[in-house]
Parts: structure tokens; sequence; C-alpha cells
């Protein structure tokens, strides 16, 4: 295995002595005193190092680590300093580790600290690697969801919950150096499941000077308690370790909202989207299903000039062009599907040059992994039904760092179909689709939305947040309609 993989596979980010430092400091300066350390993924020791230097009083730290050349420099660098005798050192893997005969030997106060794997499940399959835990859908997602890009995750997510559970019964710390996004995502789950926080905070850090990794990252602290009467879900953001004060970031109707007041102010528009944001296409097969015009004629992604019926083929628009307001750039999409699992056999009679191309391109089509297509007919699509056939369409890409919403008119008439990074919704009438973009361009709509999203997120617009605003609520010129009582959710 070469390093590069290596590093991807298991995420291998080192942290640099100074930052591990700098993070135990502020770990006391918030009283934190453990009895017992672990660190999960020890690496070279830089927490280690630096936990035992500002931990004295702690009886025991364990560090762990599946690379061997870690643990062996690890354990020199502590004969070195005489502290051999201190630390428990084991290569093991995280996955496979019996934590709970482990745990059940460390009394006391725990801290859990260090830096978790920057890396997600598809990126180590993607080199056939196999540092990761037992396949299971543990957020609980249904349908597509399950199976589709929301089944992807970050190993330290799982890892950190798999941390979450070590606290059943016992209160403690944990302290980890992870992407922003992941840290919310667990806070969520937190709450959902009831963990018993006591605190929590988000530390940003920046991981470019201190990793290279150009993600938006941070030392997430969270300290459990073993009384349900202590516990607190709402959360401080701190802009740097140093930072002295912070701004909340609450949960409120299921979200994580991260400027309260504007939710406050607008959370009467909290409710159901009259129309279901969809997303666009998922095809898997850009080379074989999107097409340009050129003076040649049509165009694959590969570049082969192909002749095809109209009858399958639409207007497309990539979320980047929906994204940056670009005009329509003469680009296809082939569409043999008008309802998700709908035969595709009778293709053949309807457009049988289509239906030729599409069985000298059956190697790329079938080739396709996700498990989604392989339960369907051959050469099928997603994303698709009447809604998607509609002609006049509101999409936004859910890519970009603005919350820019555009009106698509149908092109050559027909309705303008989009990647699977834009959400949209339908319209058959011209007029209505105007009315509902002046209510989403709205300063009530814009608000709310925008106290719901973060946007260091790889993808910071969701459907879930577009499917929360109930835009009825709002008249055609962008004002107030009606202003019911809300009632607001503080906690589950």
């Amino acid at each position: 295995m070469s390093d590069r993989t290596r590093r991807i596979e298991f995420g291998d980010f080192q942290t640099p002595p100074r930052l591990a430092y700098d993070v135990c400091r502020l770990l006391e300066e918030f009283g934190i005193q453990p009895d017992s350390v672990i660190e999960p993924t020890c690496g070279v020791g830089a927490f280690v190092l630096a936990a035992l230097d500002t931990f004295p009083a702690a009886g025991s730290v364990f560090g762990l680590d599946c690379n061997g050349r870690h643990v062996d420099e690890l354990r020199s660098r502590l004969r070195a300093r005489g502290e051999a005798h201190r630390v428990r050192l084991e290569e093991a893997d995280f996955f496979g580790m019996d934590w709970g005969n482990n745990l059940s030997s460390m009394a006391g106060n725990l801290l859990v600290l260090g830096n978790l794997p920057w890396v997600t499940n598809a990126a180590i399959g993607a080199i056939g690697g196999a540092n990761l835990p037992a396949k299971s859908n543990f957020m609980n997602r249904v349908g597509f969801d399950a199976i589709g890009g929301k089944s992807n995750f970050d190993i330290s997510e799982w890892m950190l919950l798999e941390i979450l559970r070590w606290f059943s019964g016992r209160s403690g710390d944990i302290a980890m150096l992870v992407k922003t996004a992941v840290a919310r995502k667990v806070l969520a789950y937190a709450r959902k499941r009831g963990v018993l926080i006591e605190t929590s905070s988000l530390h940003s850090i920046d991981a470019k000077r201190e990793f290279g990794a150009a993600v938006d990252a941070c030392l997430l602290v969270v300290r459990l308690t073993d009384n349900p009467a202590r516990v607190e879900y709402d959360y401080t953001v701190f802009e740097s370790l140093s930072a002295p004060t912070g701004h909340r970031v609450g949960h409120r109707s299921g979200f994580a909202v991260g400027d309260m007041a504007a939710f406050e102010s607008h959370a009467f528009l909290m409710g159901h989207s009259p129309q279901k944001w969809r997303s666009g296409i998922k095809h898997d097969a850009s080379q074989v299903m999107e097409l340009r015009r050129t003076d040649a004629g049509l165009v694959n992604g590969g570049g082969e000039i192909v002749d095809l019926e109209e009858t399958y083929l639409f207007p497309m628009m990539k979320g980047s062009d929906i994204g940056s307001g670009k005009a329509w750039r003469g680009t296809y999409m082939l569409v043999p599907q008008r309802q998700v699992g709908e035969p595709t056999d009778p293709i053949r009679d309807r457009a049988p040059r289509t239906w030729a191309y599409l069985e000298g391109h059956a190697g790329a089509l079938d080739a396709r992994r996700s498990i989604i297509y392989l339960k369907n007919p051959r050469y099928s699509i997603f994303g698709v039904g009447d809604y998607a056939f509609r002609p006049w369409r509101i999409a936004i890409c859910s890519l970009y760092k603005t919350l820019s919403f555009r009106l698509q008119p149908p092109i050559e008439g027909r309705p303008v179909m989009f990647d699977d990074t834009v959400y949209y919704v339908s319209f058959d009438d011209e007029a209505e689709a105007r009315d509902t973009l002046a209510r989403l361009q709205s300063e009530p709509a814009q608000r709310l939305l925008r106290s719901l999203i973060f946007w260091d997120e790889k993808r910071p617009i969701k459907t879930g947040i577009l499917n929360a605003l109930d835009w009825s609520l709002l008249d055609g010129m962008g004002g107030i309609r009606s202003r019911p009582q809300q009632v607001l959710n503080p906690v589950p």
C-alpha cells in the first residue's frame, strides 16, 4: 500500500504538537481534570504527550492505533521521556476493539480526545480499503436515502457516535478535532437520541494551516452528565481556540439553527412546503446520458457523434449552470423513463435508434455500481415522476454558497432536466411559478432559510430545509399574508 493510499484510507493527518497542547490547555481552562484518558487513534502521540503534561493526575492513559510504525515511534518517545509506565499502548483496529471490556477498567472521570480520521466511507471504498465499521444503516435512513448519496458518511461520524455510547450511565468529556459538519451532525444525533449532554461547543481551527486540508474543521468539546436535569442541547460556536466569546446554535423544530434571532422572528413560516422540493435526475453515466448539440450533430461525453430520436431527449442544465446563472449551453439529457421503475423495453419500438444507442452502451450502464440500478429495469434512472415533466420550474444548486433561486422556463418547448446537485419545484403555469419565486425571494423567507443553513457544509442547501418553508403564508409580492401563532420547540 502506498503512503498516499494509506493516508486516504486511514485519514492519517497527524496533529501538530503545538495544536495538541493548545487543545489540552483549553480543556484545562474548562475545568476538565480526567482520571482516565483515551486516545483512540493516537498516531505518533501528539495528544498522548500533551495529555500527560497537562493532566498529571490522570492515573490511566490508553493509546490505540492500527499503524504499528506509529505505535512503535510513540513507545520510543515515551521511553525517552521516562514515562512508558504511565501509558498503555496497543496496536489494534478501533472497529474491532472490545471497548466495553477496556472501559470497565477505567474508573473515575473519563476524557476521550484526539483527531479521528478525516475520510468518508465512499473514499475508502473507492480505493478498495477495508478500514470501515461493519455495514449498517447507522443513521436509520429510509428509502432512497439509505442507499443513495445520504448513506455516505465520514468515518469520524460513526466513531464519535460509538464514543458517545461509551458514556451511557457515566459522566465524562469528549474533545475531538473533526470536520465542522460532522460535529453538527453528531450533536444533532445526540439530541435526537437523548444523550445526556451538559454542555458542548465548537472551536474553529485553520485546517489548511494545521493539516493542509481544505475543509472547515473544529475542536468539538462535549461534556456529558449522568443527571438528566442538567441536559442542554444548544451549544456555542467560537471562531478559534482562543476566542473569548462565541455565538449560540440551537435546535428548534428538528433543525440546527445558526441565527436564533432570525429564526425566532420568522418561525411562523415553518411547516410544510406547498410542493415537495425534488432532486434532479440521477443516472451515474454522464458519458452516455448527457449530450451536446454541435455542427456535426449530437455528441456524447465520449466524443461520439450519435443519431437519436427527439422522443427521450430533453434540454439539460447542471448545478453549476443554475448556481452561476449561466444560459443554456445546448446540452441534453437522455431520459428513458417518466416514472421510477417504469419498463424501458417500449423504447425499442417507440425510438429504435435510441434503443440501439442504449444497447450499444449497455456495458457502461450495466457497470453502474449502485444497488438502485440492479433492482430496477435495465437503463433505469432516478429522480423522475410527473413533476419532472411540468414546463416551468424554480431551481437552486445545493452546492453553491448562495441562496439564489432561478426561474427556469421550458427550452425548445420541453421542460429542462437537471443533474442531481439541483433541487427544484415545478409548475404547469408561468404565473404561478413567478408568484412562487417572489415568495421565495422575499425577506421573511430568505431570513428563515439562512438561519437554518450552514455554509461550510459540502451541500449547504438541503431539501429538508427547503421543504420546511411554507411559502403559502406569504403573498405574491413577498409580503406576509397571514401570521399564525407559532409554538417553538426548543428541545424534544
